[in-house]
C-alpha cells in the first residue's frame, strides 16, 4: 500500500512547474502550434525493464506498480541522459510510472499524449490493454477516459518493441551492427520525446489545418472537433503582436474552411520571419469556455516555375545544411528545448538559409524554432533500413508518414516534402508502385509544397530533381553534374543502402538507364555535396568521412570554396545545394562543428564561403 498519494505530489509538482520546471526535463510544452495552457509533462524518472526475449506479457509486466530499474523519459535508454546508456540491441523495453488524475478534470477526456516512442508500442492501464501504436517518429494521442478516475492514482504501464533489422520499419541512420559504423549511429529504442495528458473538453478542438494563401491575402483555418454542437460557437482572433487584427465567429462544422482576410499583410520569410498569432476559442450556448488552443501562422508561399524554386512569388536560391539531428548525451532527443534553438542558429551563423532534415523527423520544438527564427526546413522521414519492396513495409510506412505530414504541415518553415533517402530498385514492380503512391498521398495531404519522392535516388515521381555527388575536386564535381550537354543522372558511384544495411541486392539487370532521366522542366539541386573529412580528435582510422582528409584548416577551406563556386556557376541549372554536414556525428568526421557544437573552423569564414552571391 502506498503511504503518500503520488497524486498529491503530481499536482504539487504541476503547481510549481512554471517557477521550477527544471525538476522535469524538457518541460516546455511540447506542441506549440496547438497549445492548451491545462496539461500535465509526465516526463522524469519512470522505472523500466528490458525484455530481451519478449516474454513480459506471459511475466505479467503489464500488470507491473513498478520495476526495479530507473530511467530519466523522455530519453532512450541508449543516451546518458536516460541514465541507463544501453547501447546493444533492445528487442523490447517495458516502462511504468503512476498516474494522477486531477479532481477538476470531471465532465472531460482525459488524453494521453505521446511525442514519439520507437517502434512498436502498446499502452496499459492498470494491467488493462489501452492501445496499440505502429511508427517510430509520429506522435499519437490515446482517450483514457474509460480508465481512468477523477482524483485517483493509476498505474501507466508502456511495452516498446523494435526489430530495427527485419526491414519492416524505418531505421534512418541507426545502426543496424552492434556498434556504429560509417555513416550509421547509436540506436533509439522506446519513448523519446515528451509524454504528457491534458483534458478537452467532449466538443473540443481535436486538429486545425492553417494554409496561407499570400496571393488572395487571407489564412483559412479547417478545424475538426471530437464532436458538434450546432448551438456552439467558435472565436477565431488573429493577433499581430500584442494588436488584434481581426476577431471572427463561425458556427462549428466538421472539417469546413474558414477564410479569413489578412490586410497589410505581412510575409515570412528567412529575412523576416513574422508570425501571426491565433487563438481558437469554443463557446457555449451561454457563452461558457469549452476549449482554448493557441497556434500561429506565417503568411508564405512556396511554388516551382520552370527549374526554379519560388518563396512568396520571388526565385529563392536555397542554401540547406544536412542535420542529422543527432546529441552525444541524448541520441534522437535533445538535452533542452535551448539546444534546438542554438542548432538552428549555429547554421544561421555558417551562413545557411537552411537545412535538409536528414532522416530523421525533428520533434515539433525545432519545428517551432525554425519558424521563430525564419530558416527554411526540407522534412525528411528515416527511410533507410526499409525493404521498399514488401508490402507490409509500405502500409507502415505510409501510415507513419501521412501521420508526420498532418502533424507538421502548418508549420512555415517547412518548404518540402523528401519521404526518402537514396532508394534504388529493389524490384521493378513494387518499388515504382511504392513511390508513386506515396507522392500521391503526400500531394493529398498537403497540395501546398513541393515533393522530392527520394533524395539522391530513384526519381519515379518528383517535383524537383535532386543528385548526391561527394566529387572533392571544385571543377570536377563541376563536370559531373552538368558538362554542358548533360546532366548528372545518378551518383558517379551509386550509394545502395539495401547492400549494406539489410542484404539486399539490386537486380541483375541493374544499370543507369533502368529508371527516369532528367529530361528539364523542373528545379535540380545537388542536395548532398561536400562531406570533407577533417578529423582533429581522434586517429584517422577511427573516422569516417568523404575524399581523402584535409589535414589543414587551409587545405579544407580551399576544398570547400573550389565545391561551392562549382556549384554557384552553374545557377542556370542547378538551383539550391545542401552541405553535408552541420557536426560531426560519432565516428562521421565532416561537421563544420564538433558534435558537441563547439566551433570546429573560423565561423566568419565558413559563413563567407557558404553565402557567396550567385555569379
Amino acid at each position: 500500500m502506498r503511504k503518500v498519494s503520488y497524486l498529491t505530489v503530481l499536482m504539487l509538482l504541476h503547481i510549481c512547474i512554471t517557477t521550477h520546471s527544471a525538476i522535469i526535463p524538457r518541460s516546455e510544452y511540447p506542441r506549440p502550434q496547438f497549445e492548451r495552457k491545462e496539461w500535465i509533462n509526465l516526463n522524469g524518472e519512470w522505472t523500466y525493464i528490458f525484455d530481451m526475449a519478449e516474454i513480459g506479457i506471459a511475466k505479467n509486466y503489464n500488470k507491473s506498480q513498478g520495476f526495479d530499474n530507473k530511467i530519466t523519459v523522455p530519453f532512450p535508454p541508449e543516451s546518458k541522459l536516460s541514465g541507463v546508456a544501453y547501447t546493444d540491441f533492445i528487442p523490447a523495453i517495458w516502462y511504468h510510472r503512476i498516474i494522477g488524475i486531477p479532481f477538476d478534470w470531471t465532465q472531460r477526456n482525459i488524453i494521453l499524449n505521446f511525442g514519439a516512442i520507437y517502434y512498436e508500442s502498446e499502452i496499459y492501464i492498470d494491467g488493462k490493454f489501452i492501445a496499440r501504436h505502429f511508427g517510430g517518429s509520429d506522435s499519437f494521442s490515446i482517450d483514457i477516459t474509460g480508465f481512468v478516475q477523477n482524483g485517483k492514482d493509476h498505474d501507466l504501464v508502456i511495452r516498446a518493441k523494435s526489430d530495427i533489422r527485419g526491414g519492416k520499419q524505418a531505421a534512418g541512420k541507426q545502426s543496424l551492427q552492434l556498434n556504429s559504423y560509417g555513416c550509421n549511429y547509436t540506436r533509439t529504442t522506446g519513448i523519446w520525446q515528451t509524454v504528457w495528458m491534458e483534458a478537452v473538453d467532449r466538443e473540443g478542438i481535436q486538429n486545425i489545418s492553417i494554409i496561407s494563401d499570400i496571393d488572395q491575402k487571407q489564412l483559412i483555418l479547417t478545424p475538426t472537433f471530437y464532436s458538434i454542437n450546432r448551438d456552439n460557437i467558435m472565436c477565431i482572433i488573429i493577433k499581430e503582436g500584442e494588436k488584434v487584427i481581426i476577431k471572427k465567429e463561425v458556427k462549428l462544422n466538421q472539417g469546413i474552411p474558414i477564410c479569413i482576410p489578412i490586410k497589410n499583410m505581412k510575409l515570412w520569410s528567412p529575412d523576416s520571419p513574422f508570425l501571426y498569432d491565433i487563438e481558437c476559442t469554443v463557446f457555449d450556448s451561454e457563452g461558457n469556455v469549452k476549449d482554448e488552443i493557441s497556434s500561429y501562422a506565417g503568411m508564405r508561399k512556396v511554388h516551382i516555375e520552370g527549374n526554379k524554386i519560388y518563396l512568396n512569388n520571388q526565385p529563392y536560391y536555397q542554401r540547406l545544411i544536412l542535420d542529422q539531428g543527432f546529441y552525444p548525451d541524448g541520441i534522437w532527443t535533445a538535452p533542452n528545448d535551448e539546444a534546438l534553438k542554438n542548432d538552428i542558429q549555429l547554421s544561421i551563423q555558417a551562413g545557411f538559409n537552411g537545412a535538409r532534415l536528414h532522416q530523421k523527423i525533428f520533434e515539433e520544438r525545432f519545428h517551432y524554432w525554425a519558424d521563430k527564427l525564419g530558416y527554411l526546413t526540407w522534412g525528411e522521414a528515416p527511410s533507410w533500413g526499409m525493404d521498399a519492396n514488401n508490402i507490409e513495409t509500405a502500409r507502415n510506412f505510409f501510415s507513419e508518414w501521412s501521420n508526420i505530414v498532418v502533424r507538421d504541415r502548418n508549420h512555415p518553415s517547412i518548404i518540402l516534402w523528401t519521404p526518402m533517402n537514396e532508394e534504388w530498385w529493389p524490384d521493378m514492380v513494387q518499388y515504382p508502385r511504392f513511390c508513386e503512391d506515396l507522392y500521391n498521398i503526400t500531394h493529398n495531404l498537403d497540395p501546398t509544397r513541393p515533393v522530392n519522392t527520394s533524395s539522391g535516388g530513384v526519381h519515379v515521381k518528383t517535383d524537383i530533381w535532386t543528385v548526391h555527388n561527394y566529387q572533392q575536386e571544385g571543377q570536377k564535381l563541376k563536370q559531373e553534374l552538368f558538362d554542358g550537354t548533360r546532366f548528372q543522372q545518378t551518383p558517379i558511384d551509386p550509394i545502395k543502402p539495401y547492400t549494406g544495411n539489410i542484404g539486399f541486392n539490386p537486380p541483375k539487370s541493374y544499370t543507369t538507364y533502368d529508371y527516369p532521366l532528367y529530361t528539364g522542366g523542373i528545379p535540380y539541386l545537388i542536395d548532398e555535396f561536400g562531406g570533407i573529412k577533417c578529423v582533429t580528435k581522434q586517429p584517422e582510422e577511427d573516422s569516417w568521412g568523404y575524399g581523402d582528409i584535409a589535414k589543414t584548416e587551409d587545405e579544407f577551406y580551399l576544398r570547400l570554396e573550389s565545391q561551392v563556386n562549382a556549384i554557384l556557376s552553374l545557377k542556370e541549372h542547378v538551383w539550391g545545394f545542401c552541405y553535408t554536414q552541420l557536426t560531426d556525428v560519432e565516428q562521421e568526421q565532416n561537421g563544420i562543428y564538433y558534435y558537441d557544437r563547439r566551433s570546429k573552423f573560423d565561423m566568419r569564414r565558413i559563413h563567407a564561403i557558404f553565402s557567396k552571391q550567385l555569379p
